[in-house]
């Protein structure tokens, strides 16, 4: 997290939201601050609220998926139920899982032009801005190539690209590596990290991968049935084994392993490790006790 932006630029209050022709609320009175700069993973088990809380960040929900809003969302110091989705899209951009599901122009220039064009960019800047954009995301020499005839990692860092034109505080992804394939996966993270890191960007990412997370996120929030349940870092959140195993959320591996050590053999003290490295560190130690 850049130690210099701690001010929160999204704020959750008292938030609940059914969705309509649903009674079972998908959000259950959440409070949540995250601060500029922050990343955020966000985890729980399908249906757990992961989703309909990005889609409040943009003014998804309430604006075009109704439904019954309580509590206020603020980002940027605005409360969102005031403004439009597309007047949000300047503050706040969303990456969706499947990146076909975003992709409507021929070429990869023109994806990236469009938002741009919706929010009545000039034209000679909108040209300086697409091969900055695509450069950014590992695409650089591919505006005339066809989103559709593109990988799906590659798809996956033109929606991003298309996003960051708009020159958004904030990133939402959402499940954003749930079709790639393993090299994908590390380019969105990769890039997702990088923007996070060099430039200050706000990243909310709702994501299963949980060794990543492990290594890039600031912070983890677990939700489950619409509340927040947990909200520390990961060192406070990924060691609780049981507690993870209860909500159908696996712990990393190298926690899991360490934790048969400690639990089963008697073979580790200490807290229990995150990170392949601490794991490592603390195998040498438990060899290095047994000769």
């Amino acid at each position: 997290m850049n130690p210099h932006r701690t001010e929160p630029i999204i704020s959750f209050a008292g938030v609940s939201f059914t969705y309509a022709g649903s009674e079972t609320p998908a959000l259950r009175d959440v409070d949540l601050e995250i601060a500029e700069g922050e990343y955020v993973a966000l985890l729980g088990r399908g249906g757990a609220g992961k989703t309909t809380l990005g889609l409040c960040i943009n003014g998804v929900v309430p604006h075009m998926l109704g439904g019954d809003l309580t509590g206020e969302v603020r980002v940027a110091g605005l409360e969102v139920a005031d403004y439009a989705v597309r007047e949000m899209s300047k503050i706040v951009g969303i990456v969706f899982d499947n990146p076909e599901f975003q992709m409507s122009q021929l070429t990869a220039a023109e994806e990236v032009a469009l938002g741009l064009e919706n929010t009545g960019t000039p034209h000679d800047e909108m040209m300086r801005a697409i091969p900055e954009e695509l450069r950014l995301v590992g695409l650089e020499g591919m505006e005339d190539r066809p989103p559709l005839g593109l990988s799906g990692g590659q798809q996956q860092r033109l929606a991003i690209a298309a996003v960051l034109a708009m020159k958004p505080r904030v990133l939402v992804l959402d499940e954003p590596t749930s079709n790639l394939d393993p090299v994908g996966k590390e380019d969105v993270f990769d890039i997702a990290g990088r923007l996070n890191r060099d430039q200050g960007m706000t990243v909310v990412i709702a994501e299963h991968e949980v060794e990543v997370m492990a290594e890039y996120a600031d912070r983890i929030v677990v939700l489950d049935q619409g509340r927040v349940v947990l909200n520390g870092s990961p060192h406070e959140i990924l060691p609780q084994v049981e507690l993870l195993d209860g909500l159908d959320l696996r712990p990393p591996q190298v926690t899991r392993a360490a934790q048969v050590l400690r639990d089963e053999h008697h073979l580790w003290n200490g807290s229990l490790p995150v990170l392949t490295e601490e794991a490592v560190g603390g195998i040498e130690r438990v060899l290095g006790g047994s000769t």
